[in-house]
């Protein structure tokens, strides 16, 4: 039995993730940061079904900023894959919160790989990269375009993505980039534009909600499936050598696009309800992203297979259903003090 260790299991794609893993078969373990309040609503799914997790889930508490527990364990597991998809993943916050950013995406990184060094671990480690290290540069973006990256956020993924070619090649690491573009689902945070979108659609088409407010509805955005970015995840691990992979679907569309489609799929004109807020603008804009998905097609077969439509619609009905449950009652927390 493989064994795997996802940190940032209990955001959108961990939980994916750890899903499609234990479909596979393997052990999966999930580094998760101590709250307050629960967090980990993600991963329902699976202790919902026992047949999926069994005995093979575990969650183990530790931080990115904790070296010293990184180190003890990944020591321990020893697990033959890492997955390090732990970061402060909001654009918009770290213009905001720059250096927690910084600390957190970047040296989070570099923690993890020096932890699998110091530990002596033969493993194979993933980065999820990110399309934001090209902001400015021309679509479309392949392996091969200069990074420009136009957040502090853009500026740490740039940093953990050479940290990792770098351990790569000073240490001789499977360590491999997903340079993974825009990638959304029912399971996408609320204050990311597209669940924004999503989840105002449900809420004024039941009367909850009069206004969406967003920012530049003119930026383009290359957006896919997030189930399906995390088997390119996983095929990048299955190869023999390690090396860095654009995942996207080839196509961009505007904000703007992507509000139409979501109040048309729920019958609504968005003209009506949806106004430009400058607040939302950020201190320098990134204004068109389109990935070349060539070399994981050839090098992985990895092909996307949801269009923006039906990606859109997904969403929004997920979001009417959820809106639906809540207000009669039928939806229960999950949480337990199993954390």
């Amino acid at each position: 039995m493989s064994t795997a260790l996802i940190t940032g299991v209990t955001g959108q794609d961990g939980s994916y993730l750890a899903e499609l893993l234990l479909g596979k078969g393997y052990e999966v373990h999930g580094l998760i940061r101590r709250a307050s309040s629960f967090n980990t609503s993600r991963l329902d799914a699976i202790y919902r079904d026992p047949h999926e997790s069994g005995v093979r889930f575990f969650t183990h508490y530790g931080d990115l900023s904790d070296s010293g527990s990184l180190i003890n364990l990944i020591r321990d597991l020893e697990p033959d894959e890492i997955y390090h998809l732990g970061a402060q993943s909001h654009v918009k916050v770290s213009f905001e919160i720059p250096e927690y950013t910084a600390d957190t995406t970047g040296m989070g990184t570099i923690r993890v790989l020096e932890a699998i060094r110091a530990s002596g671990v033969q493993t194979r480690f993933y980065q999820a990269s990110s399309s934001e290290m090209f902001g400015q540069t021309e679509p479309p973006q392949n392996e091969q375009t200069p990074l420009h990256p136009r957040s502090p956020y853009g500026v740490s993924k740039v940093f953990a993505y050479w940290a990792t070619v770098n351990y790569r090649e000073a240490y001789d690491l499977h360590a491999s980039n997903g340079i993974l573009f825009n990638h959304e689902s029912a399971r996408r945070g609320e204050t990311f534009v597209t669940r924004k979108i999503a989840r105002a659609v449900a809420r004024i088409k039941a009367g909850l909600q009069d206004k969406l407010y967003l920012g530049n509805l003119d930026a383009k955005r290359d957006w896919g499936y997030a189930p399906e970015y995390v088997e390119a995840m996983w095929l990048m691990l299955q190869q023999d050598n390690p090396d860095d992979y654009v995942v996207a679907t080839g196509e961009s569309h505007t904000v703007r696009e992507f509000a139409e489609l979501a109040f048309e799929h729920a019958g609504l004109d968005w003209a009506e309800y949806v106004e430009v807020d400058p607040g939302y603008y950020r201190p320098s804009e990134v204004d068109h992203l389109r990935g070349d998905p060539s070399k994981a097609a050839r090098a992985l077969g990895w092909k996307p297979r949801t269009s923006l439509p039906e990606l859109v619609a997904l969403m929004v009905d997920a979001d009417i259903q959820l809106l639906d449950d809540e207000l009669s009652g039928r939806r229960v927390s999950q949480d337990s003090d199993r954390w």
